[in-house]
């Protein structure tokens, strides 16, 4: 199976910082908004140096790997726009926490090995495939009202997160997990560390920098809406511990593949919109699948 590299016609001019009714909900993904734009360039550059070193049979996943670099940079190239407006509205710092990841990978990038990368990586897109789910099943009460544009990136982005939701997980066992001994060690424990690893860096950066958004945001909020964010906050910590969480939990089980996901109700219906003649489908008059596949320095 391929992927079709799909380019979206949104406008993030307009879009508030508070493009929810559920402002906690709302500064969460905007603060998860700050992850693509260092890690996807980064993680391309990892599967383009790596790719010929998948045996010479594996033309299906060489062929799922051109494909998923050509979603990926869709993806943070549409994340670029939405960050800048973003910054623009009062949270100049956002910037800075970007460098600092944007550090971090590459210090990973310069001092570790494929291997922990690659299980990295994995870890990483793990995310993705729990969240198509979250967008499209469990999420309808936070969207009631939403910006339309906003949730027009987030559930295109996470429908094609969770289409390519197994490429990075193949790519990592077909290196390092063939075999019963491999599989026990990197297959399960070292893909099980490199999980706790991403999720424990990335979750740091979303949390600081969802906290220094929402302190932004009490500055300016009367004492009523300073009781209104805070219920805010538990309802959609609520939702997370429903069904994030223990979506994620599966990674530590030994028979872990995110292929076997249900596909979520809507996705592919929804995902028809951003291809030809769907009402989201941005012309192209120029370059196409093999220009937007080629990155850009991260």
């Amino acid at each position: 199976m391929t992927f079709p590299v799909r380019y979206p016609k949104i406008d993030y001019s307009n879009v508030p910082a508070h493009w929810a009714r559920n402002i906690a909900f709302a500064q969460d993904r905007n603060a998860t908004s700050l992850i693509p734009t260092p890690i996807e360039p980064w993680l391309i550059r990892i599967l383009q140096s790596a790719v010929e070193k998948l045996p010479p049979g594996d033309t299906k996943l060489k062929d799922e790997v051109a494909a998923f670099i050509g979603q990926e940079s869709q993806h943070f190239r549409q994340h670029r726009l939405f960050n800048k407006a973003l910054v623009a509205q009062g949270y100049p710092e956002l910037a800075e926490f970007e460098k600092r990841l944007a550090d971090d990978l590459a210090r990973f990038e310069r001092t570790r090995s494929l291997k922990f990368l690659l299980a990295y990586a994995d870890g990483f897109e793990s995310l993705g495939a729990v969240a198509g789910a979250l967008w499209f099943e469990h999420s309808d009460a936070f969207l009631e009202g939403a910006d339309p544009n906003a949730t027009a990136l987030w559930k295109w982005h996470m429908a094609e997160e969770f289409e390519h939701r197994s490429v990075c997980f193949d790519f990592y066992h077909a290196l390092y997990g063939r075999g019963i001994w491999n599989a026990i060690v990197n297959g399960y424990f070292y893909r099980v560390y490199g999980f706790v690893f991403a999720m424990r860096h990335l979750n740091g950066y979303m949390k600081r920098m969802r906290d220094y958004m929402l302190d932004i945001d009490r500055q300016s909020m009367s004492e009523d809406e300073k009781a209104q964010l805070e219920r805010d906050i538990k309802e959609y910590e609520a939702l997370h511990k429903r069904h994030t969480l223990p979506q994620l939990l599966k990674n530590f089980l030994p028979w872990y593949n995110p292929a076997r996901k249900k596909t979520p109700r809507g996705l592919i219906e929804y995902l028809k919109r951003f291809e030809a003649g769907g009402d989201m489908v941005r012309s192209i008059t120029s370059g196409g699948p093999a220009e937007a596949a080629r990155p850009e320095p991260a």
